[in-house]
């Protein structure tokens, strides 16, 4: 992980609402209405979080359909740990990321329908 990296990972999890979304999604997939009410931020800021989060590979997002007609997006946390080592003068972070099985992917996707 180059410092770039590194310092945006820390930063991001510096951010209050970016941990509690992390944490609130980590039990179960959420959509942003209900990201908005556990974690007591407005729609702007949870998505604002939601694409940095994204884009860090920390959330997974999924495709939901209701029963009438409309598709809305369902988010669940992906980031396992943040490692961080000092030693002999120097740095490392690693970055640990949960695995979906496709075939459970695959069939949450079917059972929603």
């Amino acid at each position: 992980m180059t410092d770039d990296e590194g310092r945006e990972v820390l930063a991001l999890l510096d951010d209050e609402y970016a941990r509690r979304i992390l944490i609130a999604a980590s039990e179960e997939p959420m959509s942003v209405d209900r990201l908005t009410e556990c974690c007591d931020a407005s729609p702007p800021t949870i998505y604002r979080r939601i694409e940095r989060l994204a884009d860090q590979g920390f959330l997974d997002e999924y495709q939901e359909l209701d029963p009438d007609g409309h598709h809305y997006k369902t988010y669940s946390t992906r980031l396992e740990r943040v490692a961080i080592e000092i030693a002999e003068g120097s740095m490392e972070m690693d970055v640990y990321r949960r695995d979906e099985d496709p075939a459970d992917r695959f069939t949450r996707l079917f059972e929603d329908l």
